[in-house]
């Protein structure tokens, strides 16, 4: 029997059940590997009341979700129930967005799940309840660590056409420039090449980086962080025998003919990698967390509260992250 994916709830208030709910309904259309959803089953259902879809709903364990996935949509039970309206995030609302991420990464470690495949949480929700980490990705290294050095995770954002990786994630713009060294981008970069090489398939990731400043820095007439940062780290990858070219200028680097020439843009900060990525593959792409010893995806947009509970929300992504994480994980080596 398949090993199931871990769903997690998300933030109830989101568009998390909605999607996840719409993503079961088209299981059989898409063929659509098991999964099932960590949250409160009384909270699915209210929300599957809401949308006007009939959907079965099993109240099961990890171990039954394969085998039940053909006939009802699988929600294991987290212990906390949300009772938040959608739009409207409540007392409830962090806790069970916590409890889920924290329980799907148990499963996998358990090998109840073979990946964990997260909804979108409200960080400003979860930062009022107390929750320290700047967002999924640094909150999954820790839970990673499981009381041990945490590592260092890497955030990529995969679709079919384009990958990116920010060095710097969710910090402001001005820290962003002030924390980024030549150490950091040659750490990430390797992270990359060895997730690339073990979890995509590719012998020889060709990675291209980007410039921090406009033009890269034009020799240094635009700022010298170009060459005396990024260009550094680019020397040192290669030493590595990593095939990186850069610091290349990020205004022509996602263009068409440019894309064909890279598998991944190695970006100096947030925005210069997901910009280019929302614009050209909104729909398809798919948050990946690499250098975890586990297997993380996600859908690339956020909690969308405005449409939550009215049916409009789009499941294309999660979609997406779903089958990626069940090609990475039952054929780490294949291409992506």
């Amino acid at each position: 029997m398949e090993t199931p994916l871990a769903l997690t709830l998300g933030e109830p208030a989101g568009i998390g059940p909605d999607i996840a709910i719409k993503a079961w309904l088209r299981r059989h259309e898409l063929k659509l590997p098991p999964f099932y959803l960590l949250g409160d089953l009384d909270y699915v259902a209210r929300r599957a009341k809401r949308l006007g879809v009939a959907v079965a709903l099993a109240d099961i364990g990890p171990e039954q979700a394969a085998s039940a996935f053909d006939a009802a949509l699988p929600v294991v039970s987290t212990g906390h129930t949300a009772t938040a309206e959608p739009g409207r995030p409540d007392d409830t609302s962090a806790p069970a967005a916590l409890a889920s991420i924290r329980q799907a990464v148990a499963d996998v470690v358990a090998g109840r799940a073979g990946a964990v495949v997260t909804n979108p949480i409200a960080k400003n929700v979860l930062y009022r309840a107390g929750f320290r980490h700047p967002g999924h990705t640094e909150f999954l290294a820790e839970l990673a660590a499981a009381g041990g050095p945490a590592p260092q995770p890497v955030m990529m954002l995969w679709s079919p056409v384009l990958a990116v990786v920010p060095v710097t994630i969710h910090v402001p713009l001005r820290e962003a420039i002030d924390t980024l060294t030549s150490d950091l981008i040659v750490t990430t970069a390797r992270i990359v090449v060895a997730d690339l090489k073990s979890r995509f398939g590719l012998t020889a990731p060709r990675l291209a980086v980007s410039g921090l400043n406009p033009h890269a820095g034009e020799d240094g007439t635009l700022g010298t962080e170009d060459q005396d940062i990024v260009a550094a780290a680019v020397d040192r990858l290669r030493r590595d025998g990593i095939a990186a070219r850069g610091p290349l200028p990020a205004d022509t680097l996602f263009h068409e003919a440019a894309r064909k020439s890279y598998d991944c843009a190695i970006c100096m900060y947030h925005d210069q990698a997901l910009i280019p990525i929302k614009t050209i593959a909104f729909d398809d792409a798919v948050n990946v967390t690499l250098g975890l010893p586990f297997i993380r995806t996600s859908p690339d947009h956020g909690t969308a509260f405005d449409i939550a509970g009215t049916g409009r929300a789009n499941p294309a992504s999660l979609i997406a992250a779903i089958r990626l994480a069940a090609r990475m994980a039952a054929h780490p080596a294949s291409p992506a």
